[in-house]
């Protein structure tokens, strides 16, 4: 039997993808701080992105983080997906 693949929803274009595939925002525990987190290990609330440069701006103009995490997003921690995305780190 084939082990089942974990989905998840980018944020940007709502198209459901492996879960490995997507880079994943985290709101910390307390919800003082979002990070990257590459691994899927963060403790906190996560949300999916693609690591399209344009998924990115579709979920900035929909403001689709900020009311995943129903808190404001610092425009560093956009700016550093951003980084991210053009690098292929992600």
């Amino acid at each position: 039997m084939p082990k089942k693949i974990p989905m998840r929803q980018c944020l940007g274009c709502r198209e459901m993808k492996p879960k490995m595939d997507l880079i994943r925002v985290v709101r910390s525990p307390d919800g003082a701080e979002i990070t990257l987190d590459f691994k899927g290990k963060a403790p906190g609330r996560g949300a999916y992105l693609c690591p399209d440069p344009d998924c990115l701006k579709k979920a900035i103009r929909s403001r689709a983080l900020e009311r995943a995490f129903s808190a404001p997003i610092p425009q560093e921690i956009y700016d550093r997906l951003q980084e991210e995305m053009i690098a292929g780190d992600g």
